[in-house]
């Protein structure tokens, strides 16, 4: 038995007309017709006209948004010798060498949202498959999370990068890609921005 609107909702589907809008409108809008409590994150759906199905239409990478995610990210840092001092020092919150990968296969741990590794920890790194694997974790050197210059990935990489892929969860059938473009407590313009940036589309 399908639940019926609730009286918010229905007032705040009567303000959107069935037309296209400018994204900068349609920011204004969103943010206009909100009436929940908390915080809500504004999403952009954006359908690309490809078959994930086929592997050459796949469509994978990251882009580094302005003005951040909107939120704050707990970065790991798994790597060797000087290298996890210069972790700590650039700002990493967990950093360490192979202590981190046992305790992750032995404790399935995972009180963080990125994962960086240095190339020769990835042998280590690669038992890790099963438990970071599934929750878009695994370091890998297309996205930057993979590499000796620790601080630039740190300061960087998984405090601005979104990643962007087609075929993913739910949708693969559709071809499309859904991701978060930051709360509602931002202002429009940074927003606007993280859509643009992320999209390149106006």
């Amino acid at each position: 038995m399908s639940q019926k609107p609730g009286k918010k909702y229905v007032a705040a589907a009567n303000q959107v007309e069935a037309r296209a809008y400018q994204l900068a409108e349609a920011v204004s809008l969103v943010q206009k017709i909100k009436f929940t409590r908390f915080d809500e994150t504004v999403e952009v759906h954006m359908r690309l006209g490809v078959d994930p199905k086929h592997a050459d239409q796949m469509v994978r990478g990251t882009v580094v948004l302005p003005n951040g995610l909107g939120r704050s990210k707990t970065v790991l840092v798994i790597a060797s010798g000087d290298k996890i001092r210069e972790a700590q020092e650039a700002g990493a919150d967990f950093a360490g060498g192979e202590e981190m990968v046992t305790r992750i296969q032995q404790e399935s741990w995972t009180a963080f949202d990125a994962v960086i590794a240095t190339p020769d920890m990835m042998r280590s790194v690669g038992r890790l498959g099963k438990v970071l694997g599934p929750r878009g974790l695994m370091p890998n050197p297309k996205t930057g999370t993979v590499t000796t210059d620790l601080a630039k990935a740190i300061r960087r990489g998984p405090h601005l990068q979104a990643p962007r892929r087609s075929g993913h969860g739910k949708l693969r059938r559709f071809g499309q890609i859904a991701r978060h473009a930051g709360p509602f407590g931002v202002v429009d313009g940074q927003v606007v921005a993280r859509l643009t940036g992320r999209t390149g589309i106006a």
